[in-house]
Order: structure tokens, then C-alpha cells, then sequence
């Protein structure tokens, strides 16, 4: 059947299979797109990867007029506009993009009702003219993705997002559709009250059971990586994550000359030279070649709809768990097995402690990141189950993954636990004689070099060598004292004195530690052994079809078809089809349309368009 806007199926089951080629919806979308069609509001949780976006695609088809996707996030307009072309629905974007004709073409196109789905930022949607257009057509619905943003106490904060709520008074009659992977209750309630009006809260698992969990004590981290992706993850995409841009400039110029293929990305390059790099990240090894890595600052990633990401990697420690969440789930969104990796160590802590207390919010805005802090650090020097932590704190129950599929760190190989009660008291101690002696405070490193009773010039400066505190902490190492300084500042018993050299001082609660009313028990981080390419690939996702060395050749037959199709129509390959239906035709070699209509992922406008060369293609193999 030839789609037309006139021949659109009129029940969401039928647009599931005839526009977009699925045979059943998962979770609750089904719920959530028949609650929309009836004009109800409602905010959807569901993490990365997990289908959000047809629970307002099918609705905006099924209800007259033109759905309108508000979106911070240029990538994601371009791939959603180009995926829904590809299945024959009439999608454009409005944003700074488009020059002044092109714009003047989709302005004119929504006037004539010639668009099922327009995705404009919330920045330009909230301008005068852009409100006037809409007045002046008929609206299906709004879909305000990434709803997040609308909370000052949230992760991602966007002021233009707090202006949104201008649509419930001067559309008060479309229903309105807010989505996000990531919020915590509180942020929850906030999207309701600013964007919503008596909105059905639809939350899902927030468990990602492909993404397997690690965290290692930070060492030698660029060496730590460049072992992690070569035994691990050779000539697969992935994300490295890093705090700074000049640390992405060089990370991305060692993994280079280490003969890994990686493209720095930060707000500091030039926009074309972003665009470029995120061009050839999404486009990258659909012709047999290597895939590459993307070393970026958090400028990167919000809305990338790349399927077949393998690893996501932190050299430095995310501020917040949301924040963690959200990237680590930019792997595996196809189903596959993915690695969230991260080093961490003293630095991490007293970088992220320093940005909250240097920074120009208010005091509450600071107590807030501070605590989210808190629970990210807690995550970080957890000694059980990491995803257990990480789903309660999005209010969550869940039992440890040991036996899970892909068990964390933690599970998989449980740490020693260490009663550092003792070595924390000498610390505490030796920062309280240090800072008594000499009348001002002393950093990390001093500190331990008394500790070890380690002679430098600043210890006999200082006079430092006659303390009762020098040489007893000799029998640990500098990276133990450091593990225990970490836990003590991450709970608040010693704080960083920004303003002074990052000098130590004993806050009030060491009190309890020092008179032995409060035991301190850590974990002893260490980095677990490399699984190995075999492993690793052995642990293959539900969503994998198992393929013999035949159906595999006519696999990658298929590819590199498919990478010409991309290719001729400027999209991602993955816009044309996912490495998961390629797959399960490979196995299943349909021998006509029909047959090849019963495939997921296959639909109607796909069939006509692509439906003769796959089986010619078959028929060769």
C-alpha cells in the first residue's frame, strides 16, 4: 500500500506496523498514545533507548493536525526528521540550521497543513512570530522532549524551558506530552506543575539490564583507557567523556597516536568542525571500516540516536547521578551489550566540591549540588550493587545483579571491605597538628608525606619531622591514604579549603571519628581484569540474532548495501535500518514482500522503497 496523509491507518496498532514495521508496543506506550489521542496530558519516564518518542509520533498521526516537538537538541531534530521521512510521514524541523528560504518553505508547509510533524528549540518556538504561526494552525498536539531542562534544581537546567509554560494558557486545548529520561522525584513534580495540567505520570524501569557497570580507581587514566578499548572494545564506537576541553584535545590526540580513530568535540571548536566530527561519529564504520571514538565534554551526546555505541567511558566523575545516567545511556541503544566504564579518584571529589563552592548560585542552588554530589559520590565508593544504587535513586527497588546477564563490578567480583576507623583517626590527627603547628592549613600531599614520615623540604621547613604524627601512617602506601582521605572528604569529615592552595581542614563532624564514636569502612577499590574481546562479544544482547557463517555474509552483504542507501540520502545508516532487522532478514531470507513485511522494523514505505533490492540481494546469496 502507498501511504499518503490521506491513507493513514486510524488505530495505533495499525501505524505501529504499517508506518513504522512493529508488531507489538512495549512497556506502556500503548497507554500512554491512547491516553494522548483522548486529549489528556501526561509526563513519560523512560530511560534511553527505551521507545519515547512514538508515544508521541503515533499520537500526532492519529489526531488531526501537525504535532509539534519541542527539542534543545539539533542532532536529534535532523535524525528524527530523516528517520520519519524514511517511513512516509511528513516531518521538518525549524531551527538556526535552516537559512531564511528554507524556513520560509516549512513555515509555509505548516500553514498548509502539509506536515504531520514540525520539531522547533524551545528558544525559537517561544518568539512572537513563531507563536503566531501556530495560531494559525491546527495543532495535534505539543511533545516537549527532554522536560528535565525545566527544573532550576535539575541536572540540565535551560531558562527558555520555564517559559514553556505559556503554552498551557495560549493552547490550553492541546494536550501536551512531556518526556525525559532522567528525574528525581522533586524534578518530577516541577515538570508537572510548570508545563502540564492534570497529567497521568507514566513511569518505566529505569534499568538499562544491557549496560553493565564499572567504576575503577583512577591511576594512570589515559593508559587505564587505552587498555579498556583495545582488550575490550577494539574497532567499536564509544564515548569518552572528560571534564575539561584541553583534556579532550589530548586524550583524543593519545588515543590517535596509540593507533585508536578518535574526534575531539567541545563547545570551544568551531560549529562546523563539531557538525563535521558528529557527521563522521554517526557515519563511521558502515563501510567495513573501523568505528570511531568520540572524545567530548557533556556539549556532546544529548539526542545522538546512534544505535550500535559499544562503551561509554568518564575520566572524570559526572556532578550528579542524573547526569551519569543520561550518558552511560548513550550505549547499547540497540539492545546490545554496552560497558559504562569510569575512572575516579581524590581529584574527582575535591573538582566537583570546588565548581559547587566557587560557583555563582545561591546558597539553596549549592546545597542541592552538593547533595546530588553526594549521591553520585556514593555511587562511586559503593562496595555493593551499583545498580541497585543507581535505580533507588530514582525511587527504584531492585535486587543485585549478580546473576544478571551483565552483572556490575561489584557483582561480578565483590570488594574487600577495609574498617579504616584507625588509619582515618590519623589522619584527622595529623591535618589537626599540622594545621596547629604552623598556624595555616597544608593540602593532600604534605599531609601524607607526614603521614609516611617521608623527609621533604617542607616537612623540615615546617619543622614538621618533631610532630607525634610524622611516620605513623608508614605502613600504608600514598594511593591507601589517599582512599581513605577520599571517603573522609566524601562524607564530609574533611573539606578542601578552595581559596587557600586547597588546604585540608577538619570539619565538626570529625569529632566523632577522632573520639572513636564513628567507625569508617571502605571498600579497596581495584581494577578488575580485562574480560577479553571473546567475553565480552560471547555476552550478546536479547535483541541479537545468533547468525551462521552464511546468513553473516549475507549480513554484511546487506550492510554495505545499506551503507550506500545511507550514503545517497545524507542520513546515518541506521536511519535506513537497524543492525537488528538486517539481522533477522540475514537469518530468516524472506522470499517475498509479504515475508519481508513480517519483519520488525520493516514497514509499508520501507517495503516499497527497499522491498525489491533486499530480495534481490537475498536471491544472489
Amino acid at each position: 500500500m502507498k501511504l499518503t496523509e490521506s491513507t493513514w491507518p486510524s488505530t495505533a496498532d495499525a501505524v505501529l506496523g504499517t508506518v513504522f514495521g512493529y508488531d507489538r508496543f512495549r512497556g506502556f506506550q500503548r497507554e500512554v498514545i491512547e491516553h494522548v489521542v483522548a486529549g489528556g496530558d501526561a509526563l513519560v519516564l523512560m530511560p534511553t533507548g527505551g521507545g519515547k518518542s512514538l508515544t508521541y509520533q503515533i499520537p500526532a498521526l492519529l489526531r488531526e493536525g501537525v504535532g509539534v516537538v519541542i527539542s534543545p537538541l539539533i542532532a536529534l531534530m535532523q535524525d528524527q526528521v530523516a528517520a520519519l521521512s524514511e517511513v512516509g510521514v511528513r516531518a521538518a524541523f525549524l531551527n538556526s540550521t535552516l537559512t531564511a528560504a528554507q524556513a520560509a518553505r516549512t513555515e509555509q508547509a505548516l500553514r498548509s497543513g502539509e506536515l504531520d510533524l514540525v520539531y522547533i528549540a524551545p528558544e525559537r518556538l517561544m518568539g512572537e512570530r513563531t507563536l503566531r504561526l501556530l495560531g494559525e494552525c491546527k495543532l495535534a498536539l505539543f511533545a516537549i522532549d527532554e522536560a528535565h531542562c525545566v527544573s532550576q534544581w535539575g541536572h540540565d537546567f535551560r531558562p527558555e524551558y520555564g517559559q514553556l509554560s505559556l503554552l498551557r494558557e495560549r493552547f490550553a486545548q492541546v494536550p501536551r506530552i512531556a518526556l525525559t529520561a532522567t528525574a528525581d522525584v522533586p524534578t518530577r513534580e516541577e515538570i508537572r506543575e510548570r508545563l502540564l495540567a492534570d497529567a497521568r505520570v507514566f513511569v518505566a524501569s529505569f534499568d538499562r539490564p544491557n549496560i553493565r557497570y564499572r567504576i575503577v580507581e583512577k591511576r594512570e587514566p589515559r593508559e587505564q583507557l587505552l587498555r579498556f578499548i583495545r582488550d575490550e572494545h577494539p574497532g567499536e564506537a564509544g564515548i569518552v567523556y572528560c571534564l575539561a576541553r584541553n583534556t579532550v584535545d589530548e586524550v583524543a590526540a593519545f588515543l590517535n597516536e596509540h593507533g585508536i580513530q578518535a574526534l575531539p568535540y567541545h563547545a570551544g571548536m568551531d560549529s562546523a568542525l563539531r557538525a563535521e566530527h558528529q557527521r563522521r561519529f554517526l557515519r563511521a564504520g558502515e563501510d567495513g571500516g573501523n568505528a570511531i571514538v568520540m572524545v567530548a565534554t557533556i556539549a556532546f551526546g544529548m539526542g545522538i540516536d546512534k544505535p550500535d555505541v559499544r562503551f561509554v567511558a568518564h575520566l572524570d566523575m559526572p556532578k550528579s547521578v542524573e547526569g551519569y545516567f543520561q550518558e552511560t545511556g548513550r550505549g547499547g541503544r540497540d539492545g546490545e551489550p554496552s560497558d559504562a566504564w569510569m575512572t575516579y579518584g581524590l581529584a574527582d571529589v575535591v573538582q566537583q566540591r570546588r565548581l559547587i563552592e566557587l560557583g555563582e548560585a545561591d546558597a539553596q542552588y549549592k546545597r542541592l549540588s552538593s547533595s546530588k554530589l553526594d549521591a553520585m559520590l556514593g555511587l562511586a565508593e559503593a562496595g555493593d550493587c551499583r545498580r541497585v544504587r543507581l535505580l533507588a535513586y530514582f525511587g527504584e527497588a531492585s535486587e543485585p545483579c549478580a546473576q544478571h546477564q551483565n552483572a556490575c563490578d561489584n557483582c561480578l567480583s565483590p570488594p574487600a571491605l577495609w574498617d579504616a576507623t584507625e588509619p582515618a583517626r590519623k589522619l584527622l590527627s595529623c591535618i589537626y597538628r599540622c594545621t596547629q603547628s604552623s598556624n595555616f592549613g597544608f593540602a593532600a600531599t604534605h599531609i601524607i608525606d607526614v603521614l609516611r614520615g617521608k623527609s621533604t623540604e617542607k616537612t623540615v621547613k615546617f619543622g614538621h619531622e618533631a610532630l607525634s604524627t610524622f611516620g605513623i601512617g608508614a605502613d600504608l602506601g600514598e594511593a591507601e591514604w589517599r582512599l581513605v582521605l577520599r571517603q573522609l572528604v566524601a562524607q564530609h569529615i574533611v573539606e578542601v579549603d578552595y581559596d587557600h592552595f586547597n588546604v585540608l581542614r577538619l570539619t565538626d563532624a570529625a569529632r566523632a571519628v577522632l573520639k572513636g564514636e564513628r567507625r569508617l569502612e571502605v571498600r579497596r577499590p581495584t581494577e578488575k581484569p580485562a574480560r577479553g574481546k571473546r567475553e565480552r562479544s560471547s555476552r550478546r544482547g536479547s535483541a541479537a540474532v545468533a547468525l551462521g557463517s552464511a546468513d553473516e555474509a549475507l549480513f554484511e552483504r546487506l550492510r554495505a548495501w545499506r551503507a550506500g542507501v545511507a550514503k545517497e540520502h545524507g542520513v546515518p545508516p541506521y536511519v535506513v535500518f537497524h543492525d537488528a532487522t538486517l539481522r533477522t532478514i540475514a537469518t530468516a531470507q524472506p522470499g517475498s514482500l509479504e515475508a519481508l513485511r513480517g519483519i520488525s522494523g520493516v514497514g509499508e514505505r520501507k517495503l516499497e522503497n527497499y522491498g525489491a533490492a533486499i530480495l534481490r540481494l537475498i536471491a544472489e546469496a
